[in-house]
């Protein structure tokens, strides 16, 4: 079996906003991850390009690693820049309603504020080698969202993304993580052909290609624990069954509603 290191970060900052530090790296620990990613010798992949592989579309390499990025966090384009320095392919899952220069933040936008992309740096950072996904519009737990609402979140990030960008989009991912075997379907019938999910678990060749496990990238995450994940170890490996209390998350999540899952990144 083939075990695919999929890193999931969020932002690279010496001084984030109090809510996602816990989900941020330092520009000097990032640089490091790259080093490492360097030596290992793995084939850095889009998460469209894995996808493809994964359907038996394309050749999947030997040693594959896919490096992704969620919700669009302005600090994303010095990481590209040293990625594109690299010639490290990667995927930015963008909330599109929390962009800069779209008349501001959605009314209803689920995470805290914090310093974004702008749409015009899309097209620049798609030149950098930068695979732009659907990430939804506003951020919502859509696995407590009523079908219709959900699968509009789905689209409409999608429908502002081709538009900006003048090309199709193609990958998505769930955001927290949260989905269910009806939202990989609505993912699915938006048109887009892969998804990403958190899981916190190496992926596979075995993997579902509108599930794919991520691994979180923490403040605290050590290189140690880097070198490992790139190596294919230090963690489960998808496809693997839902936890119990994932169930009971989303059961308490319902019954709060939407605000309980504000700032929360994983579970």
């Amino acid at each position: 079996m083939t075990v695919i290191p999929i890193l999931l970060y969020h932002s690279v900052s010496e001084n984030p906003p109090g809510w996602i530090a816990p989900y941020t790296v330092t520009p000097a620990a990032f640089a490091r991850h790259v080093d490492l990613m360097i030596e290992s010798g793995l084939d850095a992949m889009t998460i469209s390009q894995l996808g493809a592989a994964l359907r038996g579309l394309t050749p999947l390499p030997e040693r594959p690693v896919a490096i992704t990025f969620d919700d669009g966090f302005s600090d994303f384009e010095s990481a590209a820049r040293v990625l594109a320095h690299h010639r490290l392919p990667s995927s930015l899952y963008v909330t599109t309603g929390a962009l800069r220069g779209g008349g501001g933040p959605a009314a209803d936008m689920a995470i805290p504020p914090a310093p974004m992309l702008d749409w015009s740096q899309l097209p620049e950072l798609a030149e950098l080698g930068v695979e732009i996904g659907g990430h939804t519009h506003t951020h919502p737990a859509l696995d407590i969202m009523r079908p219709q609402a959900a699968a509009d979140e789905i689209r409409r990030c999608k429908d502002l993304l081709e538009d900006t960008l003048a090309a199709p989009v193609h990958s998505f991912a769930y955001p927290h993580g949260f989905h269910t075997a009806r939202l990989r379907r609505a993912v699915e019938a938006a048109g887009y052909h892969s998804a990403c999910a958190v899981i916190n678990a190496l992926s596979s060749e075995s993997d579902d290609v509108f599930s794919l496990a991520r691994l979180t990238v923490r403040s605290d995450t050590s290189d140690e624990q880097m070198r490992d994940w790139l190596a294919g170890r230090g963690a489960r490996v998808a496809p693997c069954r839902q936890r119990w209390r994932t169930a009971v998350w989303r059961c308490y999540r319902r019954a709060r509603g939407p605000g309980s899952s504000r700032g929360v990144i994983d579970v």
